[in-house]
């Protein structure tokens, strides 16, 4: 039977490269002293990163996600009525511009 709660386990242990060096950056209040969650369930979905406090969501996305976006635009609106926002960062932006990408987080959670 599927559980939120073991998949969101095994997304924690099978994270991409990509997933890794942010979490290093937003893990222990490392990032503005915000407490952010890895790989967190809300309802029937698994975010990547979650700061509960800011309702503030970040998906670090690779290619796969080019093919779903119509996945992602529902996804986006049931988390969007419940409150949160949602920071989409593909994987390329990440590699290129990490600093920029950091400072959009900031700005989001300001």
């Amino acid at each position: 039977m599927y559980s939120p709660i073991n998949q969101a386990r095994s997304l924690r242990q099978s994270q991409t490269l990509f997933e890794r060096q942010l979490w290093r950056c937003l893990r222990d209040r490392r990032f503005s002293k915000y407490k952010f969650r890895r790989q967190h369930p809300i309802g029937r979905y698994i975010v990547d990163f979650v700061c509960l406090e800011k309702m503030l969501i970040i998906e670090l996305d690779g290619s796969q996600h080019a093919r779903n976006r119509e996945y992602d635009t529902e996804r986006d609106a049931w988390l969007l009525e419940r409150g949160y926002r949602v920071l989409r960062i593909w994987n390329n932006q990440w590699v290129l511009t990490r600093e920029v990408v950091l400072q959009a987080i900031s700005n989001a959670l300001k």
